[in-house]
């Protein structure tokens, strides 16, 4: 199975964040500091971030005046300047399903892939695909698959430590995603002592999430394989149950 190259976003390329910027300074918003920005709008004032995902978060996918590649850049530029917030994230995902959807695959996933690789955590990205992506049935596999699924193969000792770091974030939220789509991607991940408290996250997760997917004798199996300290926290309570 072909797996996704590790990637990062070329030095000339302006980022989806510089261009979610020049989207937002077109309707008179730009940035001041951390956190905060000027609406130029009447009545002109200080927002907040809290403030400009109430307004304009969910927008991107709007604006007639960008095709739908641009769309979705400003979308995840969005992401990258405003972090997690339900209006922010959840219009990818609604885009992708909706009439303007299916977003073009490429851009789509290689921006989340790209994003779970970066040194910094991205929130927006892992809890985008946790409570809008995996929990929603029809689009876990689809999304676990592009992100984690198709790669699996690559999991292996001595692995680029982006695409570990990509492993960990996507295991540690991919409890909502039914067992068989994700159960080879966990055995894979088992080789490589790097992830083994992810896998232990995931079986975690799996069974305790309100909508976690998991096969307890299959779960079981897994976490007896993974070295952990015998006082990893939840560890014996976790087998207990899966027993």
């Amino acid at each position: 199975m072909t797996g996704h190259p590790t990637t990062h976003p070329t030095a000339h390329r302006t980022t989806d964040a510089e261009r979610a910027l020049r989207w937002l300074a077109e309707d008179g918003v730009t940035r001041t500091g951390q956190g905060t920005w000027y609406d130029a709008e009447p009545p002109a004032g200080i927002l907040t971030s809290e403030d400009l995902c109430n307004g304009l978060g969910s927008m991107a996918f709007t604006d007639v005046g960008l095709d739908l590649a641009d769309r979705l850049r400003v979308a995840l530029g969005l992401m990258d300047l405003l972090g997690w917030h339900p209006l922010v994230t959840a219009q990818v995902h609604t885009a992708h399903l909706g009439p303007q959807g299916p977003l073009p695959a490429d851009l789509l996933w290689d921006g989340y892939r790209r994003r779970l690789e970066a040194g910094p955590a991205c929130e927006a990205i892992t809890c985008s695909l946790w409570f809008d992506w995996f929990e929603y049935a029809p689009t876990a596999e689809e999304a676990f698959a592009e992100v984690l699924g198709n790669d699996r193969e690559r999991l292996q000792p001595g692995a680029p430590e982006p695409l570990l770091r990509r492993a960990r974030r996507v295991l540690e939220h991919s409890g909502p995603v039914p067992w068989a789509a994700k159960a080879p991607a966990l055995r894979a991940a088992a080789r490589v002592p790097a992830l083994h408290h992810a896998v232990f996250r995931a079986v975690l997760r799996s069974h305790h999430d309100t909508y976690g997917s998991i096969d307890p004798a299959a779960g079981l199996a897994l976490l007896d394989g993974l070295e952990l300290p015998s006082d990893t926290e939840r560890l014996a309570v976790l087998r207990s149950e899966l027993a």
